[in-house]
């Protein structure tokens, strides 16, 4: 048998699985598995993309100076501190190798995202998960589960699969509260898709030991992309920058990323759409008996009777062509995460399962 070993932590991670795309038998397939845009993207991030290609032979720029000016342009924030990453996934990655390592904890929530495990483990340190409160992310749980030997604390706010928002009060009373040597991790993948909302750049201003992480995958469309950033100290994205290869993005990724962040009126249309059709969407799905907290994201969490009933609506959804996510392994069995389409898509959906519920 080889000798070569991996370090620990690392075959104790199962291996990611990605929403399903596709439904044997099936041609006109709806998916709304993946929190995807479904008004796709920015006609101007698409002109930007093709125009980049034009230079596939150069060298991207090592710095992403050009991108990091038009997000601070945008947010009103210090480019300076701005790192940029291959989705959000990148950047989170740098934190939990730079800041953690074999004997250090890093607290994530019940139901939080699957990844923040899996990052703790590569980074050889041990995911300590506390619960939540009504799915909804629980601050004294967190403080009281805090050790000498915590390193990182990872929240997404808005939560995945949740939905369920924390406000900016409750956020920082988690900083403050935490030690002086415990990294904040604040992932804003679904910010926009709060109104008025900062994803946090508020609380890293007022905080030193928060980062705040941000997706163009979601609202902006360009999941196919995988670019992300963060923000946060100086001294944080100094040490972070250290570990992030000079070419991790390429020149097409980038001048999509600047044209889709400047594409304000794409963004908020979108953001308009959602939260019309996510708050129709909740409601038919209350009014069948179905549990859904209010969602802040562009998606919903349906909740059923039981992990059975929850089973066979999936079921049911997929017999029609609609493929959503089952979040059994986020400790949420009886639930079905359902993304935001637009109406043709939401009325199908409801069509489906209140035919489920034998209510047509």
């Amino acid at each position: 048998m080889s000798q070569i070993t991996p370090q620990p932590g690392i075959m104790d991670i199962s291996l990611y699985v990605s929403g399903q795309a596709t439904v044997a038998g099936k041609e006109d397939v709806l998916k709304l598995s993946s929190n995807e845009n479904p008004y796709g993207f920015s006609d101007a991030a698409r002109e930007a993309y093709i125009r980049a290609v034009q230079n596939l032979h150069r060298y991207p720029n090592t710095d992403h100076g050009p991108l990091r000016a038009a997000i601070g342009e945008i947010h009103g924030l210090d480019p300076a501190r701005i790192i940029c990453g291959v989705g959000s996934d990148e950047v989170l990655q740098f934190v939990a190798q730079c800041f953690s390592g074999p004997g250090d904890e890093i607290i994530t929530t019940e139901h939080g995202f699957s990844m923040y495990p899996i990052l703790a483990k590569a980074a050889g340190a041990t995911p300590v998960e506390v619960p939540e409160k009504d799915r909804r992310i629980d601050v004294d749980a967190i403080l009281g589960a805090v050790t000498d030997k915590t390193r990182i604390v990872f929240i997404a706010n808005p939560a995945n699969p949740t939905g369920t928002f924390l406000e900016r009060d409750e956020v920082v009373r988690l900083a403050r509260g935490l030690p002086e040597n415990v990294l904040l991790v604040h992932d804003g993948a679904y910010t926009e898709f709060v109104e008025g909302f900062d994803g946090g750049a508020s609380v890293v201003d007022d905080c030193p030991n928060v980062i705040m992480t941000r997706t163009f995958s979601k609202i902006y469309g360009l999941g196919g992309l995988r670019i992300g950033w963060g923000y946060a100290s100086q001294e944080i994205i100094d040490v972070l920058s250290r570990v992030r290869q000079p070419f991790n993005l390429s020149e097409p990724q980038m001048a999509a990323a600047i044209a889709a962040v400047r594409d304000v009126v794409f963004t908020e249309r979108c953001r308009a759409d959602n939260a019309r059709w996510r708050d129709w969407l909740r409601n038919a799905l209350v009014q069948m008996g179905v549990g859904c907290d209010e969602s802040f994201a562009n998606f919903v969490l349906a909740r059923f009777d039981s992990p059975e009933e929850a089973e066979a609506c999936d079921a049911a959804l997929k017999e029609d062509g609609i493929i959503v996510r089952r979040v059994a392994g986020y400790n949420l069995p009886d639930c079905l995460r359902i993304t935001v389409g637009d109406e043709a898509a939401c009325r199908r959906v409801i069509h489906v399962i209140a035919t489920f519920k034998g209510m047509r």
